[in-house]
């Protein structure tokens, strides 16, 4: 587990460089460091040792040292991939999940990509093609970022690494912004950093004379077999489950577990057969804190909980510095807890498991259900309920209003993600700067198009696996786990249980009873339903409270009417947000904090002094 960088085209300062982009990283691998530079290329790594402690550092050479390795993340099948690579007589100088990478791609080229189990982004350099080769894993759990300056190719973990070099020329992405206020996170392939570009998950690429091209080797493809019974596919679960979590166990070092209130990460709890597991919350209320719900299945299991109660202080005080640690501006305020749990946990281990994947695989959302339980609504014609919806979407919001507005419109309109902000209307209004940015429904229909023959349920699981996921869910799991110097490991993301669960018929993942309900089963036979049964509540954070005191609205409104908002927003409107948020007339708190988030993120890396 680490963090790397690269970058093509010799300059004069080749070391100088690379040292401070992988110093901006040492946060992803304190352990340890290792660079190599020759003729049109510089390879940096930074190490957090995991498995072969003492005889892992990379860069890492194959026998003749014509290809060399930096890799990110794990293979949990490698040692069977490295008993076939040993018998076809590739010798191996390390006991590492890394090497067999190398090894294989000597062996079967770029199609060994599609054989690996576990959660990756690296790079192999063949001095001799003076070409390079470079992967993302199946679901996106590691990230891997490129960027064409001038005559330097730059490739890393993170982007913040890419600051350093002398060809790098910042400059803020407005389309991406404009994007970002729908979605809450940016959804496209372009960073928020003109320029830069999020490699896809399941993709690998080949470099080579300034031309990269790319591949997708990998797409989920939900397939239901309506023949067999539930008890059939709970039973699947549990066997795939268990043996995903051995698998995501392999470690030199000890490994430990998150847990929640939720189904998600009590599931991997109590499969798992850790020492410890580590709870957040904060002191707002039950509503927003999970901590005794975690501390009661921690004794039935039986395991020590370690908690932690975030103070208002340590949250708003922090976010900067969560931001920073981004890259990109994500406004989902779990990630700041997420950052406190990492933190706590760090202080004991190196390595967590978690439960992220579980709603998009299994069909967790509650958003999910919605299909399902307005079929009764859905009978009337739809040239009926476009007119009613077009009527409810001029009136005051409301949350029956806005179940209007939705019904009346296809799928493909209403269901962008988890999280819809502002509109394609409403984001232009707000916005002072005129942007390229495609509307939401656009960014989305590639996705679409692929399962446009799918139930609905089906349809907004894929878009998620897809988009969500990826540019939300994970981004934060591995930004705010190696902040912490903490490998995060998921063993629902992983393929043998991905198989599985595209299998599955749509009314064992969602139906009238809950959502993931084959899971939630299997999950049953471990724990009680206190547990299993408990509905979907993401990770609940007093945000919308206190937008209302008046320490933070006037700390907020001085964002707001700042000279970086001014240049980008209305600030009027920005200002009516928050009053009538504060006053109790309307729920602004994820409007708010999608543009207080840019605002802050703005200021880590395009402040004057920074």
């Amino acid at each position: 587990m680490c963090g790397f960088v690269g970058f093509t085209n010799r300059i004069d300062n080749a070391q100088e460089t690379l040292n401070k982009m992988m110093d901006r990283i040492v946060h992803r691998g304190p352990d340890s460091g290792g660079s190599f530079i020759d003729d049109g290329i510089a390879l940096g790594f930074r190490r957090l040792s995991i498995i072969d402690l003492e005889g892992g550092s990379q860069p890492i050479f194959n026998e003749d040292k014509s290809k060399v390795l930096l890799f990110n993340g794990e293979i949990y099948n490698y040692q069977i991939l490295r008993e076939k690579l040993v018998a076809a007589g590739h010798q191996f100088t390390t006991h590492t999940d890394s090497e067999v990478l190398l090894h294989s791609y000597e062996e079967y080229g770029s199609s060994f990509v599609k054989e690996l189990r576990g959660m990756f982004a690296f790079v192999i350099w063949d001095r001799e093609k003076q070409e390079l080769f470079g992967a993302r894993d199946f679901f996106g759990i590691k990230p891997l970022y490129y960027s064409q300056m001038g005559e330097s190719f730059l490739f890393g973990s993170e982007i913040k690494s890419f600051l350093d070099h002398p060809h790098f020329q910042k400059e803020l992405n407005t389309t991406a912004l404009e994007n970002y206020l729908s979605f809450q996170y940016s959804p496209c392939a372009e960073t928020f950093f003109k320029g830069v570009y999020k490699m896809p998950p399941a993709h690998y690429f080949l470099y080579k004379d300034g031309k990269m091209e790319m591949t997708r080797y990998w797409i989920p493809d939900f397939q239901a077999e309506e023949d067999k019974d539930l008890d059939y596919w709970v039973d699947e679960i549990e066997k795939t489950f268990d043996n995903s979590v051995e698998a995501h166990k392999i470690s030199d070092v000890e490994v430990g577990s998150f847990l929640s209130s939720g189904v998600d990460s009590s599931y991997v709890a109590c499969s798992a057969n850790v020492d410890k597991t580590f709870t957040v919350g904060f002191d707002n209320g039950e509503k927003y804190n999970e901590i005794s719900y975690a501390q009661e299945l921690s004794e039935q299991i039986p395991v020590k909980n370690i908690s932690h109660v975030i103070t208002e202080e340590e949250f708003w005080g922090t976010f900067p510095k969560i931001q920073y640690h981004m890259d990109e501006p994500l406004a989902d305020p779990a990630a700041a807890a997420l950052f406190f749990v990492c933190k706590e946990a760090s202080k004991y281990l190196k390595v967590v498991l978690s439960g992220e994947g579980a709603d998009e695989i299994f069909g967790g959302y509650n958003v999910y259900k919605e299909p399902i339980d307005k079929r009764s609504y859905d009978k009337l014609p739809f040239w009926i309920r476009r007119a009613i919806s077009k009527v409810a979407g001029l009136l005051p919001a409301h949350r029956g209003l806005n179940f209007l507005v939705r019904r009346g419109k296809y799928l493909e309109e209403r269901f962008i993600g988890n999280a819809y902000m502002f509109t394609e209307k409403e984001r232009k209004k707000l916005l002072k700067i005129h942007t390229d940015a495609p509307s939401p429904a656009e960014v989305c229909r590639p996705f679409y198009n692929i399962v446009k023959d799918k139930d609905e349920v089906t349809k907004m699981q894929f878009l998620d696996l897809n988009m969500w996921m990826v540019g939300d869910i994970l981004l934060k799991a591995d930004k705010m786990s190696m902040a912490n110097s903490l490998e995060l490991r998921v063993p629902f993301l992983d393929k043998e249980v991905m198989k599985l669960a595209q299998r599955i018929p749509t009314k064992y993942r969602v139906n009238e009873t809950n959502t993931k309900y084959a899971m939630r089963l299997a999950a049953l036979r471990r724990m009680p339903k206190k547990w299993a049964g408990k509905k979907k509540l993401g990770f609940p954070v007093p945000t919308r409270v206190w937008l209302k005191q008046d320490k933070y609205y006037q700390l907020v409104k001085e964002k707001f009417t700042g000279e970086v908002a001014n240049t980008y927003f209305d600030t009027d409107r920005l200002v009516k947000l928050l009053d009538q948020h504060k006053e109790g007339k309307a729920d602004n708190s994820r409007k708010i904090w999608t543009v207080y988030t840019f605002l802050v993120w703005y200021d880590q890396y395009f402040a004057e002094t920074k």
